[in-house]
């Protein structure tokens, strides 16, 4: 039997808002946390945009979560990065997110002789900065990547993202990188660490199974879906493992806080 979830864990899109729309019960959800005291964080693969850009666009949708509650893919890379080589370097293919995050974990940012290439999200890959990025792993610089999704939304549909890249780098090197974002139960344990939480007492939120749900799982956290995005409940029939619940939405949580 878990113990009553002191935690929080949710991802961002498809459960809070949906194209900078807030969803139904979100503000509600997030005042309740507030209100309990619950520690919590949301979370999201999107390398580009810092804490700072994330909350003012959660703002805009009517949803108030600090800089300190949200945790990104690129958060979660730098974290992983100065443990495994502090004070290293790292040549970035990415945007604001992702430099601003290496940088404040003690990175150097170079094209010359890094210990690692680093790929992101961006809105405009260089063929250039891959051709670069390709040449530097095959001189020896290990490859790491911040999400495995190898599509993005947008306007116009969906656009070419960090695992369609990451899969072309691969063919010209023969090198696979180490994804840290989601499904990597990776991003979750950084995440835990980042608000002293325990996985036993802790509920990730998420709306897709092959990536909030399974590495919900993986990390030991009790796991929710919500079926307000990409997944709906004959989805969740295909696959081999099951959340803890099944929500309509993030409505129906805020009684569970």
């Amino acid at each position: 039997m878990r113990p009553t979830p002191q935690c929080w864990l949710t991802d961002m899109d498809g459960v809070l808002v949906r194209e900078d729309h807030a969803l139904p019960g979100a503000a509600e959800f997030l005042q309740r946390l507030v209100e309990r005291e619950r520690p919590f964080l949301v979370l999201t693969n999107n390398s580009i945009f810092t804490p700072r850009d994330l909350a003012a666009r959660l703002t805009r949708s009517g949803l108030s979560v600090p800089e300190s509650a949200i945790w990104t893919s690129a958060m979660a890379t730098a974290a992983f990065l100065a443990d495994q080589l502090p004070g290293g370097s790292a040549y970035v293919i990415g945007e604001a997110g992702l430099t601003t995050a290496l940088h404040e974990a003690g990175y150097t940012l170079t094209d010359v002789s890094p210990d690692f290439v680093v790929l992101g999200e961006t809105r405009t890959y260089s063929f250039e900065a891959i051709t670069k990025a390709v040449r530097l792993i095959l001189g020896g610089a290990r490859f790491i990547a911040t999400n495995p999704d190898v599509t993005g939304p947008s306007a116009e549909g969906p656009m070419p993202a960090t695992g369609s890249v990451a899969a072309m780098i691969t063919k010209a090197t023969g090198r696979d990188p180490y994804f840290v974002g989601k499904p990597n139960p990776m991003m979750f344990r950084s995440a835990l660490n980042r608000i002293e939480a325990h996985s036993e007492s802790t509920v990730m939120v998420g709306d897709r199974m092959d990536t909030d749900v399974v590495a919900g799982i993986e990390a030991g956290l009790e796991t929710i879906l919500v079926l307000t995005g990409s997944t709906t409940i004959d989805d969740v029939e295909r696959y081999p493992f099951r959340p803890s619940r099944v929500l309509p939405s993030i409505a129906e949580a805020i009684e569970l806080v």
